[in-house]
């Protein structure tokens, strides 16, 4: 269970935090880049339909990156399947948290230079503990 863990790991953290980051720059290249393809385009479509496809962009976007980054460690089939195979949970709960931020802030599929931080911050903060527990849950060590 959650409480069954150490939350205090000077190694784990690290490795978390890496791994969030790593998450967050491929959810945002698609996220971000969906948002602003359909306002820079004036495009018509509803908030709602343009929210979804940037969360399922952001997500295709984030396996994309993955699989290059592990193509350096282990052959492409094996390094998308890795790829493929990383938390959802993780990656839908970051994409939200970015699109929600965006709704309160410009009503949703406005990408503004100052509203870019406060997503990002935000969608880096919300699976972050959840990466850190799943490093922990499947005995991934703290040396």
């Amino acid at each position: 269970m959650i409480n069954s863990i150490s939350w205090t790991c000077k190694h784990t953290w690290p490795k978390a935090i890496k791994n969030t980051f790593w998450c967050l720059v491929g959810c945002s290249i698609g996220d971000i880049g969906t948002i602003l393809w359909f306002q820079l385009n004036n495009i018509n479509f509803p908030v709602i339909g343009i929210m979804f496809l940037a969360i399922i962009n952001g997500i295709i976007t984030s396996i994309i990156l993955e699989t290059i980054i592990l193509i350096k460690q282990m052959d492409i089939k094996n390094a998308f399947k890795t790829a493929v195979g990383m938390s959802l949970i993780s990656m839908i709960a970051m994409e939200v948290s970015m699109n929600a931020i965006d709704i309160i802030l410009t009503g949703g599929a406005i990408i503004n230079i100052w509203v870019i931080p406060i997503m990002l911050i935000f969608g880096f903060l919300t699976p972050l503990p959840y990466n850190y527990w799943r490093l922990k849950k499947y005995n991934i060590s703290c040396h």
